[in-house]
Order: C-alpha cells, then structure tokens, then sequence
C-alpha cells in the first residue's frame, strides 16, 4: 500500500482566499455572515442569511471566455480552488498532470442553479429559448470535476462526488484510496458550492436554517442552546494528494500525511442523522489509520448548528473520545458551504495541526444539555500541540466520512 501525503493546499470561502486571510479572519472571533436583503422578495422564505466567498477573483489572462462559457460560478470557483492548490504544490504546468498519472476526484451538491432553472423554464414556456449548448455542461453535477479535468487536461481517473455536505470528504477519501492503491500518483481533491437562494430554500423548508436575520454575527451558534440553524453559504477547497515517493523524488513541500479514511451510510433517514453509524464512521478512520482515539488531539466537528445534528454528532463523538479529545466547528465561522465544507474544514484542520493551534467554535455560549459533554474549544483559540487531527462531515442522506491526518515532520 502506497502512502499519500497533501503537497497542495487552496481554498476560496467566506473568510477569504488564502491561509493567511483565512487566519486573521478566525483569530477575530468574527465570522462571514450577512444579511441577504436581495432575498427579501422571496414569499415565505424565512432566512436571509448567507456567507458569500470573498478574495474570488479570475485572473483575466487565464479565463477568457472562450475557456469559462461551459462553467457556471460553482465551477469556476472549484478551478480556480485547484489551480493554487496546484500552485501551492509545485504542480501548476508540470507535466505529470497530463501524464494518466492524475485524477481529479471532486464534488458538489449539484451543478449550477441557473442553468438547472433554465431548463426547468422550458417546461414551464414549453420553449427551449432559455438553453444553450453550455446549459447542460453548466448544470450536470459533476459540473466541478469535468471541468477542472478539462482545464488542466488531467487524461487519468475523474471521480465525481455528489454527496451533499460530503462531497468534498469524500472526494478527498476516495482520492486517497486511489492513490493507496497505486492507481493514480496524484488527484486534486476536494469540494465546491456556489451560493444560491434555491439553497437556502431547500433548508428552510426542512426548519434548518437561522432566522436570525436582525443579528447575523450571532449566528450560526453550533452546539449552542439558543442556536435556531444553519446558515448557508459558498466556497471551494482543493487539496493535491501524491503518493509519497513520488512527492519526495521531486522534494515536494509536505503539508501532511493522510492515514485514515471511513464513511458509511445511515441506512434509517434521509434527514435525521443516526448517531450509531456516525459513531462508526470516526471507528473507521481510527482503524484505517491504526489509531488508537487517544492519539487525535483535535476534532474538527461538522457542526451545522441544526437542532438534531448536533446532538446526534456530540453523543456519537463523545462514544469514540469521551471529554479528553478538544472539538471545534468552523461553521461558527463561515456558514454550511455545503459541498465545500469537507475540502475547507480539512484544509484549515491541517493548518492547525501545522501551527499548533485551533479556533474555538465562536457564539458557542451556553452548550445544550441535550448535547454530551465534550471538550469544546469556546471563547478563545486553544494552543495544541498533536501529531494527528481527524475532520468529520455528516450529510443529507445520511452519508457520514471521518478522515485523519498524520503531521509531517520530514
């Protein structure tokens, strides 16, 4: 079995394109939220809250639109994403990208919004004026994937995944596998959403969202007991994975390494998460990584701040780690990106574990005693020093993933 270590790293979300805005960002204690007044127009809907991406811009020289008319945003943003990933890894241009010996293996929770409304448009005028030879490229959902293997010319495997707020962990997992396996010797990985009203429709309409709208830096307040929601919003994560020997022989800049990967499904509710199989998913990893739970020393939690989720989620943490292991969520911060979140939050997890350090899980005031007892990073960041850190995702459909990283010490 070949090891995998991360030699790129890159992200666009709500606190800003690049580690170092990302991290002034957290160390405010502020978080990304606004006010959507353009949302107001919508009858019944309840939120008008979101977290855009900011710092997303196209360098002009490199997206003409003869290059961009077949992506929508969520596309745009996951290219762009996986460009400085590839930057960050040595790797932009290199020759191994086009070789057969990369893969992308990426997702998102659907394509592009307007182009799935224009076809729906059709069937509303029963006219195709609204489509176009780019509407279905734009709206496919694995818009993200097809098109960053089409801009970089990747030629090995492309592994769409289209798993809710597991999109991203699981394209990174599954690009692990590939790479364990010796099938591949680099993917770009990760997960990508635009932001879009629709979205935030579908989570109204489940009562998962904040309605907080008068406070938006109050909210979302994950495991908190007056929290009320979800708060939605938009970014990319790409991580650039290779087989070791092959990062060493080009003497690649490590980041991590990663040793454990587990997901399952619920099997019960599309909607109501199950702590039992949760609980199992972070068993995986542990196993996978032939890790005790001792040996992580920080948690990344989903932590959505939605009434179910995060009491089923602390129980099923508390099962595997007790009160020892410190938790924190970064929704606290930059919303539910959906898509994205598992490439965002593992990204900033290893930069953690690299500094020695971990945000608090910021609006957290009062923990619900429905909630288990666990560590929760709370008030201020928290000095850690560990060699492993492990990031959790629990989506829709009750698919769960856990994956853990392994510091990289040369």
């Amino acid at each position: 079995m070949k090891r995998v270590v991360v030699t790129g790293m890159a992200g666009i979300s709500p606190l800003g394109t690049g580690w170092a805005d990302v991290k002034k960002k957290l160390l405010s204690l502020e978080n990304g939220v606004v006010r959507m007044d353009e949302w107001d127009k919508y009858k019944g809907l309840n939120t008008k809250l979101a977290c855009p991406a900011v710092g997303f811009v196209l360098p002009e020289d490199r997206y003409p639109r003869r290059v961009t008319r077949a992506m929508g945003r969520i596309a745009l943003l996951a290219v762009r994403a996986s460009e400085l990933a590839l930057e960050d890894a040595g790797l932009l241009g290199h020759p191994i990208i086009t070789s057969g010996q990369t893969g992308v293996a990426y997702g998102s929770s659907a394509g592009n919004p307007d182009s799935i409304r224009d076809f729906a448009s059709m069937v509303t005028s029963n006219s195709i004026d609204t489509i176009t030879a780019t509407t279905y490229l734009r709206m496919m959902g694995h818009t993200a994937p097809v098109s960053i293997g089409l801009y970089f010319r990747v030629t090995g495997r492309i592994i769409p995944t289209s798993s809710a707020c597991t999109s991203g962990s699981q394209g990174i997992g599954y690009a692990y596998e590939t790479i364990r396996s010796g099938a591949q010797k680099v993917m770009i990985t990760g997960g990508c959403e635009e932001l879009h009203v629709a979205d935030a429709a579908i989570f109204d309409t489940l009562f998962a969202t904040s309605s907080k709208n008068d406070t938006p830096k109050l909210t979302p307040r994950p495991f908190d007991a007056d929290r009320d929601g979800l708060v939605i919003a938009e970014g990319a994560g790409t991580l650039i994975l290779e087989e070791l020997e092959h990062a060493q022989a080009r003497g690649a800049k490590i980041h991590a390494e990663v040793v454990g990967f587990g997901t399952n499904s619920d099997g019960a509710h599309p909607t109501n998460p199950k702590k039992e199989t949760m609980c199992l998913a972070m068993e995986l990893a542990l196993a996978d990584a032939g890790l005790a739970a001792s040996n992580i020393g920080y948690v990344n939690a989903h932590g959505t701040a939605t009434e179910n989720g995060d009491v089923a989620e602390s129980h099923a943490t508390n099962k595997v780690f007790g009160t020892q292991t410190p938790v924190s969520s970064l929704k606290s911060y930059m919303g539910h990106t959906l898509g994205a979140c598992g490439a965002l939050e593992a990204w900033m997890t290893i930069e953690f574990m690299k500094e020695g350090w971990a945000a608090p899980t910021i609006n957290l005031v009062n923990v619900d005693p429905r909630c288990a007892e666990l560590d929760y990073i709370k008030a201020e960041p928290r000095k850690i020093s560990t060699e492993h850190v492990m990031s959790n995702n629990f989506a829709f459909g009750g698919i769960n993933t856990s994956l853990i990283f392994r510091a990289w010490n040369g």
